[in-house]
């Protein structure tokens, strides 16, 4: 029997766990996978050592992603003591259609394609009642009520953030308008809507949620119904929640809780994260009956103690259409995986700490002919998200005259919130940046608001871009940055 998510601990999920993950291994993805058939026997995983000696599945793995989606074998199919079950009592015609309901794909989600190009994940009606539990879940962590009137303001794409947005208010049974985000309504559009619905809830990018706030503020809005902002797809810093705070007390809603979710697209679903009454985290809830997390070293591969910071990497164990084995997601949990029941909300299941930070974006910077920095512009962003008196920025990455084997140069574009001095924002900044990296930027280039939601592409693009690397590529592999 499936443990509960709320009170069942550690030692009966990891034993229910592993024998989830022999099941679905050696009946679901070995044999229907074109890419792990073969891949080794699941009777030989006895125990979670002989797991963590799988093999690693990572992006440059999924160049042809349809070996990645599982099409079963009919006739195996036919033979499985269930399926015979299934139609003896049912019937051969409704056998079929379950069969259906497990493996035929019917919507495609995509990474977003930002380092790479996009991705393109399978999900059937399977996964999607999958989606709707976990977007229960997160429904229930956040402490939402059926009677809120929720608003999904998520760009309308084939991005994972959408439809679990859309498939939480479906789990859940609760009033949900999903207005397509900037790129649909433009924000103009959105600040028209949430005048006439008057929402408990805003689901969004946290950057175009910020700038939908700060707008309806500036135009006059009196938004007293509010009661959470429910944000994703991007990180969230101390800074950003304590002004998204600011501005709902500003729009009438003075008690707001900000809460941030982790999800990816090859996982299918997202977490919540568990917020305190004095707006502290807790973690991310993990699903443990839906997919398996273990944290590794990056370096080394090896999975890490309890509490130890590590790379996420991901197993599902319920999913059917596109399915990865021990993917490795890039992103840090700085805070480690914890069992302990939680303090602030009382589960038992698992939570991932954070911050939670991307490899990625740890660069690589020739501010001279010497030698290269590394700098960790995970660290930067919570710089800027926190420092006040800053309305938007955006780092810009350059090569000096635009020639692939010259210096880099880092540009800083800003926006100042209203009475604060450009040359004290900029002696902040600068300050802050020496103090967090060995670095300063190059230039300061200030803006306004509206200008900077150009440069970042809100309303126009999928994801703001708040890390701009425009450096010309180098045909010289010696002279190649990493990035």
């Amino acid at each position: 029997m499936k443990p509960d998510w709320n009170t069942s601990p550690r030692e009966v999920w990891e034993r229910w766990q592993l024998s989830r993950l022999r099941d679905y291994l050696a009946r679901r993805v070995l044999p229907f996978s074109k890419h792990y058939h073969g891949f080794f026997d699941a009777r030989d995983i006895r125990s979670w050592d002989d797991w963590h000696h799988v093999r690693f599945t990572s992006k440059r793995d999924l160049t042809n992603p349809r070996d990645f989606v599982l099409v079963p074998d009919a006739a195996k199919l036919r033979r499985e003591p269930a399926m015979i079950l299934d139609a003896l009592l049912h019937g051969k015609k409704a056998a079929q259609e379950h069969a259906e309901h497990e493996f035929r794909p019917i919507l495609l989600t995509s990474t977003t394609g930002r380092s790479a190009d996009p991705v393109p994940f399978l999900l059937t009606k399977h996964d999607l009642a999958n989606l709707d539990l976990a977007g229960t879940r997160l429904m229930l962590a956040g402490a939402s009520q059926r009677e809120w009137r929720h608003m999904n303001l998520f760009p309308y794409a084939p991005h994972l953030g959408f439809w679990q947005a859309h498939h939480a208010g479906l789990g859940f049974g609760t009033f949900m308008l999903s207005t397509g985000g900037g790129k649909t309504l433009g924000t103009d559009g959105n600040i028209k809507l949430i005048d006439k619905i008057q929402p408990d809830v805003l689901i969004g990018m946290p950057t175009f949620i910020y700038h939908v706030l700060r707008e309806a503020l500036e135009t006059g809005k009196r938004w007293t119904n509010l009661k959470r902002l429910v944000l994703g797809g991007e990180k969230v810093a101390e800074g950003l929640r304590a002004r998204l705070r600011d501005l709902t007390g500003a729009l009438g809603s003075p008690d707001v809780h900000v809460m941030a979710t982790y999800g990816f697209t090859e996982a299918k679903m997202a977490f919540p994260e568990c917020v305190g009454e004095s707006h502290e985290s807790f973690g991310y809830h993990l699903s443990p009956d839906l997919g398996l997390v273990e944290l590794i070293d990056p370096n080394t591969g090896d999975v890490v103690p309890d509490g130890h910071p590590g790379e996420i990497v991901f197993t599902p164990l319920d999913s059917r259409g596109t399915v990865v084995l021990r993917y490795r997601t890039g992103d840090i949990a700085e805070g480690g995986l914890r069992w302990e029941t939680c303090p602030n909300c009382g589960r038992a299941c698992p939570r991932l700490m954070g911050p939670i930070s991307r490899v990625s974006e740890v660069k690589e910077l020739h501010m001279d002919k010497l030698k290269g920095t590394l700098v960790n512009f995970n660290v930067l962003e919570h710089l800027l998200d926190d420092q006040r008196g800053i309305a938007a920025w955006q780092i810009e990455l350059r090569k000096r005259h635009d020639d692939p084997l010259e210096t880099d140069e880092v540009h800083l574009h800003l926006a100042a919130e209203d009475g604060m001095s450009h040359d004290d924002l900029e002696l902040a900044v600068t300050r802050r940046f020496q103090e967090a990296t060995e670095i300063t930027p190059n230039e300061l280039h200030f803006h306004s608001v509206p200008e900077m939601r150009e440069h970042l592409g809100i309303g126009r693009l999928l994801k703001e871009e708040k890390i701009a690397d425009h450096r010309p590529k180098t045909a010289n592999p010696q002279l190649a940055l990493s990035s």
